[in-house]
C-alpha cells in the first residue's frame, strides 16, 4: 500500500466535492499495488513528461496524475475528463502548470465572450 498526498491543485478539486463523492474519487488510488504501478493496464496509464515518469489514473469523472516516489504517490493534479487540461495532459503537449491555469481562464473567458 501506497501513502496518497495531494498537491494544493489536487486538493482544491477535491474539496469541491461532498464527502462521499471524496470518497469514491480517491478510492482507486487508494488501492494501488507496487505491481499494478509496474505493469500499468487501464484505468491505469504511465507516460513521460521531461524527466519525469507519471500516472493517470481515470476514476469515475475524474483524471487523477501522479507521480510515485518511493512508497508515496503524489498527486499533482485533479482534473475533470472533458477539460482543456485534461486533453492537453493526455495529450502530452508541453505546458507548465502555469500555462494549464492561464490556459483554462483564456479558454473559459472565450467561450463566455461566444455567449454575449
Amino acid at each position: 500500500m501506497y501513502q496518497v498526498t495531494f498537491s494544493a491543485q489536487a486538493m482544491q478539486e477535491l474539496n469541491k466535492l461532498d464527502k462521499l463523492a471524496q470518497l469514491d474519487a480517491i478510492d482507486p488510488i487508494s488501492h494501488l499495488k507496487p505491481a499494478d504501478l509496474a505493469h500499468p493496464r487501464e484505468p491505469l496509464g504511465q507516460f513521460r513528461r521531461g524527466q519525469k515518469s507519471l500516472y493517470r489514473l481515470r476514476s469515475g469523472d475524474f483524471r487523477f496524475y501522479f507521480e510515485a516516489q518511493g512508497d508515496i504517490l503524489h498527486v499533482d493534479y485533479i482534473l475533470h475528463r472533458n477539460s482543456l487540461e485534461d486533453f492537453l495532459l493526455r495529450n502530452k503537449l508541453p505546458v507548465s502548470e502555469q500555462q494549464l491555469v492561464e490556459q483554462h481562464s483564456k479558454f473559459w473567458k472565450y467561450l463566455e465572450s461566444l455567449t454575449k
